[in-house]
């Protein structure tokens, strides 16, 4: 009987010992990891400073802060909005080719002072 156990206890651990690690190494980046496109971090922004620099998962934009409209390409120069806020940008088609598009996030269900 006491065989039996070791046994089961020993199957037990090797069990626990394969469970993945929930942080990826490709997807469910955490903030500060290098990135390709927001999909692959866990704040949903690929952040990058310059045209040059590399890309890495950063928080979303808070209130009354700078932020930019969802794009398709996944990659920002400025974060979009936490959920519940909106990015009120200029939405121009030289603002997007220039890359001044830039807003700030304000609270849509807050009145205007």
């Amino acid at each position: 009987m006491e065989k039996v156990l070791v046994l089961l206890l020993v199957a037990l651990a090797v069990v626990a010992y394969a469970v993945p690690d929930p942080r990826g190494i490709i997807i469910h980046l955490e903030d500060g990891e290098l990135c390709l496109n927001s999909l692959q971090c866990k704040s949903k922004c690929c952040h990058r400073d310059t045209g040059l620099s590399l890309a890495r998962c950063a928080p979303k934009a808070s209130e009354n802060s700078e932020c930019s409209a969802k794009t398709l390409y996944g990659v920002y120069y400025k974060c979009p909005c936490e959920r519940g806020l909106t990015c009120e940008v200029d939405k121009t088609i030289v603002g997007s080719i220039t890359n001044t598009n830039f807003g700030f996030c304000h609270d849509a269900g807050r009145s205007r002072e």
